[in-house]
């Protein structure tokens, strides 16, 4: 019975709670050598990479690889990039991440920021994946609209809207 009671739950409440959180309504990406934000607001894309999906909910998702899990740390050479996932969800917030792109492999890593670290807080309120503090992969997806948007935007010295 109290197996039946779980199972119940993670079949009908789980998803329940991942649609009751909105949508993503924008992402920027902030760097030291970018002049202004990148900003991503094309639906099309931003469907791509929902907050809500992936480790802590159990689905697939977000800008993480998962199945490749905690990988070390990039070269600290490499520049790190503050993406904001900004949604709804009981009102504006955002969910916010470090990105590092190493162009000599074709890479990108994702930093979630863990306990006592900026972000950490308003990150584990809107959802708690139970990894923070970890670098990642970031999925092929993400690198591949993150990298040349950024690189774009150092090279013209503008900020990027897509």
């Amino acid at each position: 019975m109290k197996a039946t009671c779980i199972a119940v739950f993670f079949l009908v409440c789980v998803p329940l709670l991942v649609m009751a959180k909105g949508p993503t309504l924008k992402i920027t990406i902030k760097g030291p050598d970018l002049t202004s934000p990148v900003e991503i607001k094309e639906q099309r894309i931003l469907e791509k990479f929902n907050v809500w999906a992936g480790a802590g909910v159990g689905t697939e998702g977000f800008i993480v690889d998962w199945e490749k899990g905690p990988v070390a740390e990039p070269r600290e050479t490499l520049r790190r990039y503050e993406v904001s996932f900004h949604v709804m969800h009981q009102g504006p917030s955002s969910y916010v991440v470090s990105f590092a792109y190493d162009p000599e492999t074709g890479k990108g890593y994702v930093y979630l920021p863990g306990t006592g670290e900026k972000f950490n807080q308003s990150n584990t309120f809107l959802i708690f994946r139970n990894v923070e503090g970890n670098w990642f992969s970031a999925t092929k997806a993400w690198t591949e609209i993150a990298a040349p948007l950024i690189q774009r935007a150092k090279a013209d010295g503008q900020a990027y809207s897509r």
